[in-house]
């Protein structure tokens, strides 16, 4: 086995919530890889910010895999543009480029001037689990929700309605694993779409799955990212 400084070290970046809680699974799956979680503080709410916080938790001594989940698939996307040193591969799971509901984008000025809510556990559910909202999931959301502020909730989903990274997808230089779930009730196909659209030689993996895939399916996509690392030579030109 190559040194820890010669294996490629998987960064971790969060969904919405950016407390980087709902890993957990996925990390208790064994993705085969030292990980490193980054965590948006709660006054971070724009794209700009969040990727100067998580440029920084780069490591500049060893090789990594980039991994965006959802809210940050903008976040990973805008990091791998820029090319940095020790970029072996890009993975984008249940995520987008641009905002993934553009007939919706109307609802941006609606949310800004309606005081901040919290959507009921029953409605999240629906929407990020579905039938695999298993006890220990439930568990793990009713932790998550009351850790971050309605009002950073309500100011990144206007960040995501104003979102489009399409520009930078065409710069990034390393192979690049689309994660997505079959039965994802945020996430449309048409974001997928887009994402094949504009990037070359895009690896797309679909699991039986919600929105919250490396979640209810932390072992499946483990593995998936597993076989996409061993489908990548050494200098990230696989």
């Amino acid at each position: 086995m190559p040194p820890p400084e010669e294996r490629p070290l998987l960064v971790l970046l969060p969904g919405l919530d950016g407390t980087g809680l709902m890993f957990e699974p996925f990390l208790a799956a064994g993705p085969g890889l030292d990980t490193r979680v980054v965590r948006y503080p709660e006054a971070l709410v724009s794209y700009a910010a969040c990727i100067h916080v998580a440029r920084a938790q780069l490591p500049k001594d060893r090789p990594f895999l980039l991994l965006g989940e959802s809210f940050s698939g903008p976040v990973a996307i805008a990091l791998a543009a820029e090319r940095p040193a020790g970029l072996r591969g890009l993975v984008l799971c249940g995520t987008f480029a641009r905002n993934p509901r553009p007939g919706l984008a109307w609802t941006g000025p609606l949310l800004r001037l309606l005081p901040p809510m919290r959507l009921p556990a029953k409605m999240v559910r629906f929407l990020l689990l579905g039938p695999w909202a298993t006890p220990p999931l439930m568990d793990l959301l009713r932790r998550l929700l009351p850790a971050v502020p309605k009002a950073t909730l309500r100011d990144r989903l206007l960040a995501v309605i104003a979102v489009d990274e399409t520009a930078r997808l065409g710069h990034i230089a390393v192979p690049t694993l689309a994660l997505a779930a079959a039965h994802d009730r945020v996430v449309p196909p048409a974001a997928l779409r887009h994402l094949r659209a504009h990037l070359k030689g895009l690896d797309i993996v679909t699991l039986q799955a919600p929105h919250w895939i490396l979640q209810a399916r932390p072992e499946a996509a483990a593995q998936a990212l597993r076989d996409f690392l061993g489908r990548i030579s050494p200098n990230g030109q696989g």
